[in-house]
């Protein structure tokens, strides 16, 4: 199945801009302010709770103040959770990341009726500089059981390729760009340009700059099944890419997205949505604009079977 009625989402207790993060994440703005954690806070519960009403089951486990973990609120980047009962733990670009994958929240998991059979740890590819950051750099589509990767420092090709071997998922691979002064530079997650849904598939095929890979992630798509839902760049910078579809207890499909994106999306666009599953968006700026994530890099998706 391509969405899930389990999410798990992390509740900040000391959010802020991470400079170490931002190094190659150009979507960072630091907001200057001792409100950054209270406003961020504000956003996250309001977010929980529009998930809730919805019907979908969201699982918040609060960060610690040590260590300080300034990005926990982006759990899918160092943990996925899967239908055959393993736990995917990821190698991480940032070092203060590293310390966000903690034992306590696979066991709250646990405790939530969650089978855990296994725990695959990646991590240690940390050691050689070689990272792939979970969902935020790979886009999976379950059904058809392709993986789409935009190779960058937070997407090492060949860990990918190898993880796609041992998961039994296709690897596309390609690289993407954005914009950022006057330089084509490459994005740090494929998850704020692409999203991957049952029936179709939200994307910014400008930000593929070669035509060749272009055209192969079009064939992959259009060889899917699904529909192609096209986003400009300068949508794509609003986190229009960084979209997640979920579904609720009576099997009700819906695409997250931020405020921000919902915004600048058109009507045309809007529809085009619209057409297989209702919208849910929520106010993230703070978050948006200090952690350059949104709304799907908050939703660790819960695939696990129940005990």
């Amino acid at each position: 199945m391509q969405t899930t009625d389990t999410v798990l989402m992390i509740e900040p207790i000391a959010f802020g801009f991470n400079e170490e993060t931002a190094k190659n994440n150009y979507f960072q703005v630091e907001q200057k302010g001792f409100d950054i954690q209270f406003k961020a806070l504000t956003e996250f519960k309001a977010f929980v709770e529009k998930l809730r009403s919805k019907g979908i089951n969201v699982i918040t486990i609060k960060d610690t103040l040590d260590p300080h973990t300034p990005d926990s609120i982006f759990p899918n980047n160092w943990i996925s959770f899967h239908n055959d009962g393993k736990v995917v733990l990821y190698p991480m670009f940032a070092s203060n990341r590293r310390v966000e994958r903690r034992d306590d929240i696979i066991e709250t998991i646990k405790d939530q009726g969650f089978d855990v059979a296994e725990i695959d740890d990646w991590s240690l590819a940390e050691i050689q500089g070689h990272f792939l950051e979970g969902t935020g750099s790979m886009i999976f589509d379950h059904d058809n059981k392709i993986a789409y990767g935009s190779v960058s420092l937070r997407l090492d090709e060949n860990l990918f390729r190898k993880f796609c071997e041992k998961y039994g998922f296709t690897p596309v691979v390609f690289h993407s760009f954005q914009t950022v002064g006057s330089e084509r530079l490459p994005i740090y997650h494929t998850n704020v340009m692409m999203c991957v849904a049952d029936k179709f598939v939200v994307i910014c095929l400008d930000c593929i700059d070669n035509e060749l890979e272009r055209s192969k992630v079009i064939e992959a798509i259009k060889n899917s099944g699904k529909e192609i839902i096209e986003i400009s760049e300068e949508q794509m910078q609003q986190f229009a890419g960084n979209m997640l579809q979920v579904q609720n207890k009576d099997d009700e499909k819906f695409l997250v997205m931020s405020e921000t994106a919902y915004k600048s999306l058109n009507e045309n666009q809007v529809s085009a949505i619209e057409k297989y599953c209702e919208i849910i968006y929520s106010d993230l700026n703070t978050i948006e604009v200090n952690g350059g994530g949104s709304a799907r890099c908050m939703l660790a998706e819960v695939f696990l079977p129940k005990k």
